[in-house]
């Protein structure tokens, strides 16, 4: 199991509790993670010590290294899982296996569109209402593996990063744990991506800062949901002071501050605030000062 990210804890529990072995766990500290700005970072070595798996800390987190190359080369695994890892992997750690990589990627419409980064927050930055996940054998490429198997789940009007990770971990469980036999057996089917891909760009924190003269409300509400935790939050003037914005609403359309400007706080109910925004207010239920 090759694994760095938070999404991936649920899965590993559940194969482990279902009486899968692993022969290792391949991780990266917390140096190689700030270093690499993983997003949603997850420390798997808690698990592998409840569990007694052995652990292989990687020297790149691209596992290009020598170290890295020769360690999959000399161990001869059967198959790889993901529990989040955000690089592709190299072909001669892909060759070393005997039956090959298992590889996760969610998109808002069928492999090979939404190939890519971040493609859970881009969808709900675009209001896409579904979201499919795929099961495919990892090549060398981006997202390019033949696929094994595929499910979706709704995008609901109230789901952010954390709700969307749990749907992903459900989903992500359930196609494993139903395909790993038939893959163990060699008696699996996969089928190529049909049609013209496309790419989502790579998000930074950059991408999460809010202008409230040129964003209206609804893609403002769409964006706190989309980069909420595990990502960095939402960033945005309050009262002149940057800050975090980490969960919000709409709160009304109709009741008007002509006089306010856009971003300005209009009312404070309950300790928390309310935004003046293009199109409507923005009732902001968590932030912070940076």
């Amino acid at each position: 199991m090759c694994g760095s990210h938070i999404g991936g804890e649920h899965i590993i529990r559940s194969l482990l509790k279902n009486g899968y072995h692993f022969s290792y766990f391949v991780l990266i500290n917390q140096n190689t993670a700030e270093k690499n700005a993983v997003s949603g970072y997850f420390d798997f070595s808690f698990i592998a010590q409840e569990y007694n798996i052995p652990v292989h800390y990687a020297k790149s987190y691209s596992l290009k290294s020598t170290e890295d190359i020769s360690f999959f080369e000399r161990e001869k695994f059967d198959i790889l899982i993901q529990g989040g890892w955000q690089r592709l992997f190299p072909s001669q750690v892909l060759d070393s296996l005997q039956i090959g990589a298992l590889g996760f990627h969610g998109s808002s419409d069928f492999l090979p569109r939404g190939r890519g980064r971040s493609p859970m927050n881009w969808s709900i930055i675009e209001n896409k209402k579904r979201f499919l996940m795929h099961l495919f054998l990892i090549k060398p490429g981006a997202d390019d593996g033949d696929i094994i198997a595929v499910k979706d789940f709704d995008i609901t009007d109230s789901d952010d990063m954390e709700s969307m990770y749990m749907k992903y971990s459900i989903v992500n469980r359930d196609m494993i744990l139903e395909n790993l036999p038939a893959l163990l057996n060699d008696s699996y089917i996969t089928r190529p991506q049909i049609g013209s891909p496309s790419y989502y760009p790579k998000r930074t924190s950059q991408d999460g800062l809010i202008d409230w003269e040129t964003m209206d409300l609804f893609f403002i509400e769409r964006l706190i949901r989309a980069v909420s935790k595990p990502y960095p939050g939402a960033r945005a003037k309050i009262n002149g002071e940057d800050c975090i914005i980490w969960r919000a609403r709409i709160f009304d359309t109709r009741l008007k501050y002509p006089n306010d400007q856009y971003g300005s706080v209009v009312e404070t109910i309950n300790k928390k605030i309310i935004v003046n925004c293009l199109g409507g207010l923005l009732l902001v239920d968590q932030y912070e000062k940076e």
